[in-house]
């Protein structure tokens, strides 16, 4: 079912539709066979990347589609409820581009921005390590200054796009303690980078997720993003985006599982008459029904406040918690009102249930949401 959409100018009504064209013709006839075997869609991300879907929440001077976040948002949502792997591997294109767009230098963004947002590379955001996924400031991948660069060392974790991405923002240790982690942008191909097997997902099958490992790789000083040690800031200031990312994708999984669920209770019969008529089938489409909607409109107040210009750290870890947390109940919910054949792979919603679980994960936990969400509360 089409969401009837409030937005805000006629380009942007244009723009879902024609979202929802392509995604509807692109994304939803292949969907099923990629997923069930795990494997990569070729020339996908190239189509989007046509289409201007890559690029929209940036400035349209290079190469952007200077769209408002409320409309990018709106837009990841069409995607994911049609292929969350896609939509999450879009969310994190959008973020990968976020280091070099806020701190890089005039040079280099005219260096390797604009191919970045026209979708002729894609990127991907190496933060997490096999021990550091949570707590950021212990990484240990170390990047050592050397003649022209630096030489990096180390291993990273889950890793979306892995090994298939053009370019990755890392961030790797230069210094002592929080303030000693530097951000770099390094591109595919480069000597002593290598990458693990894809992990053996629960979800998301169809878009890779691996480690990264440098054996001493070199990375000339002029992929350094910022100044030295300024890692973590780059990193967190992206993170706030990149969780309304998958706030928006959360939802589109839950409003795709809603609708398998209605369309499923309108056709299907007990005791004389449709299921979705017993009361008990039809409260719980309600409560489902709710909790998509509300996840929505928070993720679009937080998308609202970042276009404003105002604080939105807090809101965006709201609306990811929500969000996703809404998610995994609706995606559960569903597979019960299907009952038996919910639990089978001919339905779709038991693989939504499965990648619903994935988002309540990744961008940061939804404990670490609700640790940033007290602290602002405290401060």
């Amino acid at each position: 079912m089409a969401v009837d959409r409030l937005l805000p100018t006629d380009e942007a009504r244009d723009l879902i539709q024609l979202t929802r064209d392509v995604a509807d013709k692109v994304l939803a006839p292949i969907v099923d066979e990629h997923e069930k075997t795990e494997t990569y869609p070729e020339g996908v991300f190239a189509t989007l990347g046509e289409a201007g879907l890559l690029s929209l929440p940036y400035p349209e001077e290079w190469g952007g589609g200077g769209q408002p976040y409320e409309v990018y948002l709106q837009v990841l949502e069409e995607l994911a409820a049609r292929w969350a792997a896609v939509a999450v591997a879009v969310s994190v294109h959008s973020l990968a581009c976020h280091p070099l767009m806020a701190f890089g230098t005039d040079e280099q963004k005219q260096k390797w921005l604009p191919d970045m947002l026209g979708g002729n590379t894609i990127g991907a955001y190496s933060l997490s390590e096999p021990q550091a996924g949570s707590d950021a400031a212990a990484l240990a991948c170390k990047a050592t200054a050397t003649e022209g660069g630096y030489r990096i060392t180390g291993s990273k974790a889950w890793i979306t796009h892995g090994g298939i991405a053009d370019f990755y923002n890392l961030f790797a240790r230069t210094g002592e303690g929080s303030k000693g982690i530097s951000c770099f942008l390094v591109p595919k191909g480069t000597e002593g980078l290598t990458f693990g097997k894809p992990e053996e997902k629960m979800g998301l099958h169809a878009v890779p997720t691996t480690s990264a490992h440098y054996d001493d790789a070199f990375v000339p000083e002029e992929r350094r993003l910022g100044a030295e040690g300024q890692g973590l800031q780059i990193a967190f200031s992206a993170l706030d985006s990149g969780r309304l990312g998958i706030a928006a994708v959360a939802v589109g999984l839950a409003q795709a599982a809603l609708d398998e669920a209605v369309a499923y209770a309108q056709e299907r019969t007990a005791f004389g008459r449709k299921i979705i008529d017993h009361q008990g089938l039809g409260f719980l489409l309600a409560d489902m029904a709710a909790a998509v909607d509300s996840a929505r409109a928070t993720y679009i107040d937080a998308a609202r406040r970042r276009d404003a210009g105002l604080p939105y750290s807090r809101n965006a870890s709201v609306a990811k918690l929500v969000a996703t947390d809404a998610a995994m109940k609706v995606t559960t919910d569903a597979v019960q009102v299907l009952g038996g054949y919910g639990y089978t792979r001919d339905f779709r919603v038991e693989r939504y249930m499965r990648e619903a679980k994935i988002t309540q994960i990744f961008e940061g936990t939804n404990q670490i949401q609700r640790l940033v969400i007290s602290r602002h509360l405290a401060g």
